[in-house]
């Protein structure tokens, strides 16, 4: 599979994106990167490094989407931006996926409007990999759409099915509502109508999950809106590296707080790496034409290098071909209109 990577995205890019693209190469057979971003900055972060050749190639991009930049000008004015020439050589089939720790916003935007939505997706969502106390679950949409319907949350619901049983190995994946209580009369007027929808398809739906519940391993997919999915992720993302600090401050102020940290330490460590971003490398955009795997802006080499992994899985199943076959089973219940409040 040969994948571009946007080499100039994330707060540490080129230097990051480069090493996690050689430890892909140098870890895996079946994998070639394009580096696609700035060739002198680029070759300079080669420089010294060996990789074989033939599996690592560059892209000269002139321009590159700072994290400031507003989406439509960026899109509009950077024309050869390291975004855009990624996505397009997905477009053109010179690639089979695009990863990017860049403006996420702008991966987003470019990639609907070059590759397109999928056939009968009302709108792409944002799937990403998090810890439970037992097995990772799918949380989508996460940051894709601020605003959802009824339908909306529905075809997430079966799109995050698909993640789960394809990606994940789950045979049978619990799918569940994020909303404020577990009784099927709780939540907004989308939470509500989304619950009648979801409960039709006859899928492994188990109703309503409340946030205490959502690390409890109690469902595979979780379902919401944008924006409280974004704020579920960064939350999640700000209380792991609290309680870590949290628990070395809590230690040190104890008397015995040497003795205690150095018996801690591999617990402490293997907390960390189940709560590490890192570990899942980035969060694929469902719904579109094609594979794009939106990673975090703080991404390490390791997660650079885990993404394209995960997005070497999903080009190899075709995954986005997987998504209008799922939506296709469940036809009849997608075209059913939801029952809409009266205006008051």
């Amino acid at each position: 599979m040969r994948i571009s990577l946007d080499a100039m995205g994330g707060d540490h890019a080129p230097r990051t994106t480069v090493e996690g693209a050689v430890e892909t190469v140098l870890e895996t057979q079946d994998i070639e990167v394009v580096l696609v971003g700035d060739t002198d900055r680029i070759r300079a972060e080669l420089k010294g490094k060996r990789y074989p050749e033939e599996r690592l190639s560059i892209l000269h991009a002139s321009e590159q989407v700072e994290m400031e930049d507003d989406i439509s000008t960026a899109i509009r004015r950077k024309r050869d931006s390291s975004i855009r020439r990624g996505i397009e050589l997905v477009k053109n089939g010179e690639a089979d996926a695009f990863v990017s720790a860049g403006h996420s916003g702008v991966v987003m935007a470019l990639s609907l409007l070059m590759l397109g939505k999928s056939e009968g997706v009302h709108r792409p969502a944002i799937a990403t990999t998090m810890p439970t106390l037992t097995t990772p679950f799918v949380l989508l949409d996460a940051g894709a759409n601020v605003d959802s319907d009824p339908e909306n949350l529905l075809q997430f619901a079966l799109m995050g099915r698909a993640f789960s049983k394809r990606i994940l190995g789950i045979e049978e994946p619990r799918v569940a509502l994020l909303s404020i209580g577990e009784e099927d009369t709780k939540g907004n007027e989308l939470t509500k109508e989304a619950f009648k929808l979801i409960k039709n398809t006859g899928i492994n739906f188990i109703g309503n999950i409340e946030g205490k519940d959502i690390f409890t391993g109690q469902a595979d997919v979780i379902v919401c809106d944008g924006f409280v999915g974004n704020i579920v992720l960064k939350v999640s993302e700000g209380l792991a590296d609290t309680i870590i600090k949290m628990l070395k401050r809590e230690i040190a102020n104890i008397a015995t707080g040497k003795l205690a940290y150095m018996l801690m330490k591999p617990a402490l460590r293997n907390f960390k790496r189940k709560t590490d971003y890192s570990e899942y490398g980035g969060a694929p955009l469902l719904g579109i034409n094609g594979t794009c795997l939106i990673s975090h802006g703080r991404s390490s080499s390791k997660a650079i290098r885990n993404a394209l992994k995960l997005a070497n899985k999903f080009a190899k199943q075709r995954f986005y071909q997987e998504i209008v076959a799922e939506l296709a089973r469940y036809r009849d219940v997608l075209s059913q209109p939801s029952e809409q409040p009266e205006p008051v």
